[in-house]
């Protein structure tokens, strides 16, 4: 079964980044070298693209150093934490700035509805729940903390943000880093309950 999931959950992911990439590329206003860099530049993109990169090394249990750090212990439940960010940013806050249609449509929900709740399914049944711990937090922080780091060294002399809570042309850099902290503190809680939720269902 845990196979099964893997092929369905990694053929869903690449479709929906590649399929992305595709409307982009189609509906570009830049460059096509800038495009390729703006979609690499949203959050949604990239932990997509984690997950799919995930169920796939899951898949075909490839050897290497980066599969080695997504086997870890405690990996799913950080990749699951990022793509629930995904999904609760979308949801809460920008769902209602655009109205996609057709395609878009589709891989809009892929991406940050659909993947999100198969990825807490997939972790649900088979993460290893006790290997996750309060400790791996900081090092889970690191991923969104240099993201968000990029965007806005690359935003200060682009004039591009992926998203209106981090363009800092609009809002100013005071209020960006207030919306950042915010962020930070949602993944913080987001991990505790994750891992505290884990531990629950590991000792019934």
């Amino acid at each position: 079964m845990k196979r099964k999931l893997s092929i369905l959950f990694a053929a869903i992911a690449w479709f929906a980044v590649l399929a992305q990439f595709y409307l982009m590329m189609e509906n570009r206003r830049a460059s096509v070298c800038e495009t390729i860099i703006r979609f690499f530049s949203f959050f949604t993109i990239l932990t997509n693209l984690l997950v799919a990169i995930y169920f796939t090394f899951i898949l075909f249990k490839i050897k290497g150093r980066i599969p080695a750090i997504l086997n870890k212990p405690g990996a799913l439940t950080a990749i699951t934490v990022y793509i629930t960010t995904v999904g609760l940013v979308y949801q809460v806050i920008l769902r209602h700035t655009w109205q996609p249609a057709g395609l878009q449509l589709i891989v809009d929900e892929l991406l940050h509805t659909v993947m999100p709740v198969l990825v807490i399914i997939y972790w649900y049944l088979y993460e290893n729940k006790s290997s996750a711990t309060y400790r791996q937090i900081p090092m889970w922080l690191l991923y969104p903390l240099i993201y968000v780091t990029y965007i806005l060294v690359r935003g200060s002399f682009s004039g591009f943000y992926p998203y209106p809570f981090v363009d800092a042309g609009n809002l100013g850099l005071s209020k960006v880093i207030i919306n950042i902290v915010v962020l930070m503190a949602l993944f913080v809680v987001l991990s505790a309950i994750y891992i505290r939720v884990g531990r629950a269902i590991k000792n019934k």
